[in-house]
């Protein structure tokens, strides 16, 4: 039985997936197969490591300093999350939060960075094999959020947030072998994308990237066919969805730690679904 997980991302909102990963290192669950998107990415990393609590002080402490994500930032260098700061000065191995390489590197399971070409518009993921230590610029692409960030490049390949081109990579876990899989969505499931909510970054993109400010355009209809798929799934037993009942005001790139705290808590409590699910 290979068992997958995903978890889509969704900015500061996705502190609700490292609740869900905080509760799944306590309870010792593993998984063969793992997809993380933007801040999906981070909270798996954490995950593999081991490092329990870790992405709760990024959120919590860390995305609070303007080197990490301010109007200062995008003035001066057209990021408004400087991506090197969050996985270098932040992560590498003499930071104040780095990840435990070793432990990272050292686990079986299969592990995907989901990104986004930007030249294509097409999905790109990344493994551990791209990782080493010190070295996390796919975690970077994976995160670079369109127009906010610029691409960031990754074997020659300038890449944004793979939340663009794969939202709800469902299908791909499950071409991939896996035969039950876990989502982890940082919204409603009842409350789908809609056009206008990606419209005018995707408009602004295409101005330098045609064919990822298409995929942007179109974000909302292969976000809600993928969720669609998952539901479908789940009903045949074969994926476990977990996701916020309400998202507590918060957008994208909100910044309130006692929203932060109630996503949290909502991800940690969510997550004891996963007991019944994996007993199947």
């Amino acid at each position: 039985m290979k068992t997958g997980i995903i978890d889509v991302g969704g900015g500061f909102r996705d502190i609700f997936g490292a609740g869900i990963m905080d509760y799944c290192l306590d309870k010792g669950i593993e998984f063969d197969y793992i997809i993380g998107i933007s801040a999906g990415s981070a909270n798996m990393a954490s995950y593999l490591a081991k490092q329990r609590g870790r992405n709760y002080m990024f959120h919590m402490e860390y995305v609070f300093r303007k080197e990490y994500a301010s109007l200062g930032n995008w003035l001066r260098t057209r990021n408004f999350v400087d991506l090197d700061y969050v996985y270098g000065t932040l992560c590498n191995h003499d930071a104040e939060r780095p990840l435990d390489y070793k432990t990272f590197a050292a686990s079986k399971a299969e592990f995907l960075i989901g990104a986004c070409d930007a030249r294509t518009g097409e999905p790109v993921y990344f493994t551990k094999d791209d990782v080493s230590q010190d070295h996390y610029d796919a975690f970077k692409a994976s995160c670079a959020l369109p127009v906010f960030c610029k691409p960031y490049p990754v074997n020659d390949i300038p890449c944004y947030d793979g939340g663009i081109s794969d939202p709800v990579p469902v299908k791909k876990a499950f071409d991939d072998g896996c035969d039950r899989v876990v989502l982890i969505l940082t919204r409603p499931v009842d409350h789908p994308r809609v056009a206008k909510s990606d419209a005018t970054l995707g408009k602004l993109l295409s101005r330098h990237y045609p064919e990822a400010g298409k995929r942007l355009l179109e974000r909302w209809k292969t976000y809600n066919d993928g969720v669609e798929l998952a539901q479908q799934l789940e009903k045949e037993g074969k994926v476990l969805i977990l996701a916020p009942d309400d998202t507590c005001g918060m957008k994208t790139l909100t910044k309130d730690k006692e929203k932060f705290e109630q996503m949290y808590q909502k991800g940690y409590r969510t997550a004891q679904k996963l007991d019944d699910f994996l007993k199947a």
